[in-house]
C-alpha cells in the first residue's frame, strides 16, 4: 500500500475542488488533491462562468445588483426552504472570489444575463474564441496552475473509496491509484467534492424518481456516480434531498441546424398530452420553469406547437427570445432542417397540412388540440384571459404546414445530498459538525429546494467555486488547530 501524509486531502480536482486546494495552500496547509479521472476541471470545463454580485462589471455596465436584492431574491424563490447563512455567505463572497481569479491571470468578458427575465449575474471567463462553452476551463487550469506554485500535489486516476475517522475526527483517506494498488493518505481534514450523481441512473431513479433516458434527458457525465456522497453518509453526514438541476431540452434536434430547437424554444403555444394549453410561453425561456411545468404532465412529455406563418415572422425578424447560449436569431434554415428530419424519420419532431393531421402524428386528442388553437388564436386577438402572456409573444396559428416538437424533462446533472453549515463543515443528523470533513459543490448544493436559480445565472459553477473557497478556508483553520469543531 502506498502512503501519503497531508493536512487537507481534497476529494476531486473540478471548480470546487480546485478552488478549495488553492484557498487551503494559500492559508497554509499540506495539500494533496486525489482526482478519479486523468484531468482536472471536470464537468465545469464545459460551462461558461460564475456567478458575481456587486462586481465591478456590473457598475461599469450598469447592471449592478446588489447583496441585498440578490439575497431576498434567492429566499424569496426558495420560500426560506434553504440555509439563509449558507446563501450570503456565498454571494458576500462572490465579488471577492472574481478577484481572486483574476489574480490568478482569468480573465472575465463581463456580466451577463441568461434570459431576458434574469439579473445580469453571469461572469463569463474571457477566451480567444469568444463567448460561448467551455470558456471555464481556462478558469480552471488557471486554478490547477495556481495550486501547483503553491505546492499542492495532485494524485490523478487516484478514486478516493472511504474517508477514515479516528473516533469522531476524520483521519485519512482510502483510495486506488492509477495501477490498482491501494493507497492510504493520513490527513487530519477530508473536502468531498465529487460533483454529484449525475451518471448514476440507479442514484437518480432512487434519490429523485426520475429514469434517466426514460422521462428525463439530462447530461450524464461519466464518473459522476455519487461516491463522495456516499462517501459522506458513511462518515456520518445527514442525508440531504438529492435534486435534479432542472431545466428542459427539446427532443429529435441531434444532428440539425441550431436554428430547430432555437424556433422551439420560442413561447410557442405549449400543450400537453391532452392538448390542453399548460402555462404562460413566455416564462418557457426560464428552463428551470420549462421543466418544472413539463415534469407535472402525463408521461413528462409537452409540445412546443407553431405555423409557417410563425416560421416566415421567424425567419424575416429573428426569433423573439434569445438567451446567452442562443445568441443567434438568424433560424432561415429551419425549413429545411425539418425536411431534413422528415427524411430520416425523426419520430420525435412533426410537420403536418392540418392540425388534425399534426394532433394525430403527436399522438394527442385532435378535437380538444383544435379547440384549444382555436381559443388561444382568439386571445392573439383580444388578449390572453387564460395565462395573461404578452400581446408581444401572441402569435396566431393558422397557415400550413404545421410544426410541433416535445420538450421533455433535462438538466445539469443532481445537486445536494451532504448537509453543510456556512463554513462547508459536514453535519450530521443532529447539525454538529464532523471534525475535519467538509463538502462543496455540487455534492452540498442544498440551497435551490426544488428550483435551480436561473434568475440569477451562474449559480451553479459560482456556488462550487465559493464553497469550495470556504471549506478551504475552514479545513486550513481547523488543521492549524485555531477552529476547533464544536465536537471537540
Amino acid at each position: 500500500m502506498k502512503q501519503y501524509q497531508a493536512d487537507i486531502v481534497v476529494v476531486a480536482a473540478g471548480p470546487a475542488g480546485l478552488a478549495a486546494a488553492v484557498q487551503a495552500a494559500e492559508n497554509g496547509a499540506r495539500v494533496i488533491v486525489c482526482e478519479k479521472t486523468a484531468m482536472t476541471g471536470g464537468a465545469a470545463n464545459m460551462g461558461m462562468g460564475p456567478l458575481g454580485i456587486g462586481t465591478r462589471y456590473q457598475r461599469q455596465e450598469g447592471k449592478e445588483i446588489t447583496l441585498e436584492k440578490a439575497f431576498n431574491m434567492f429566499m424569496e424563490y426558495t420560500h426560506y426552504n434553504v440555509d439563509a447563512r449558507l446563501v450570503r455567505r456565498y454571494f458576500a463572497q462572490s465579488a471577492d472570489t472574481l478577484d481572486w481569479l483574476e489574480g490568478m491571470g482569468v480573465e472575465f468578458e463581463g456580466a451577463f444575463r441568461y434570459f431576458p427575465q434574469s439579473e445580469a449575474t453571469w461572469h463569463i471567463v474571457k477566451t480567444d474564441k469568444g463567448i460561448g462553452p467551455r470558456a471555464a476551463a481556462v478558469m480552471n487550469k488557471a486554478l490547477y496552475n495556481r495550486a501547483v506554485e503553491l505546492g499542492v500535489h495532485f494524485l490523478l486516476k487516484t478514486p478516493v473509496q472511504k474517508i477514515l475517522k479516528e473516533g469522531p475526527k476524520v483521519c485519512g483517506v482510502l483510495a486506488t491509484d492509477r495501477d490498482g494498488e491501494a493507497v492510504q493518505i493520513d490527513c487530519k481534514a477530508a473536502i468531498i467534492c465529487t460533483g454529484g450523481a449525475g451518471g448514476n441512473k440507479q442514484m437518480i431513479l432512487e434519490e429523485t424518481g426520475y429514469r434517466h433516458g426514460e422521462d428525463l434527458f439530462s447530461f450524464a457525465i461519466p464518473g459522476l456516480v455519487g461516491d463522495g456522497l456516499r462517501m459522506a453518509w458513511e462518515a456520518g453526514a445527514d442525508h440531504m434531498p438529492v435534486r435534479m438541476e432542472g431545466a428542459a431540452s427539446v427532443e429529435g434536434c441531434e444532428g440539425l441546424s441550431a436554428s430547430v430547437s432555437s424556433v422551439f424554444y420560442q413561447p410557442n403555444l405549449l400543450v400537453n398530452w391532452l392538448g390542453e394549453r399548460v402555462m404562460n410561453e413566455e416564462q418557457a425561456s426560464n428552463s428551470t420553469f420549462l421543466h418544472n411545468v413539463v415534469s407535472h404532465q402525463k408521461d413528462k412529455i409537452c409540445f412546443s406547437v407553431l405555423d409557417r406563418s410563425i416560421v416566415e415572422h421567424y425567419e424575416k425578424d429573428g426569433v423573439d427570445v434569445r438567451s446567452l447560449v442562443r445568441p443567434n436569431p438568424d433560424v432561415s434554415d429551419f425549413c429545411d432542417n425539418m425536411e431534413k428530419a422528415r427524411e430520416q424519420g425523426n419520430t420525435k419532431l412533426y410537420q403536418a397540412d392540418s392540425l388534425r393531421e399534426l394532433a394525430e402524428k403527436m399522438g394527442i386528442d385532435p378535437e380538444r388540440f383544435e379547440q384549444t388553437v382555436t381559443a388561444y388564436n382568439g386571445y392573439c386577438e383580444t388578449g390572453d384571459t387564460e395565462f395573461f402572456k404578452d400581446k408581444r409573444f401572441l402569435l396566431p396559428i393558422w397557415k400550413a404546414p404545421f410544426y410541433a416538437a416535445r420538450i421533455r424533462p433535462s438538466g445539469y446533472g443532481t445537486v445536494g445530498g451532504i448537509r453543510i453549515n456556512e463554513n462547508c463543515e459536514a453535519c450530521g443528523p443532529d447539525f454538529y459538525p464532523i471534525p475535519g470533513l467538509y463538502a462543496a459543490g455540487a455534492d452540498a448544493c442544498n440551497i435551490y429546494d426544488d428550483s435551480y436559480m436561473f434568475l440569477l445565472p451562474g449559480n451553479s459553477m459560482g456556488f462550487a467555486i465559493n464553497s469550495g473557497r470556504i471549506a478551504g478556508m475552514s479545513a486550513a483553520e481547523y488543521v492549524s488547530g485555531k477552529g476547533l469543531s464544536k465536537e471537540e
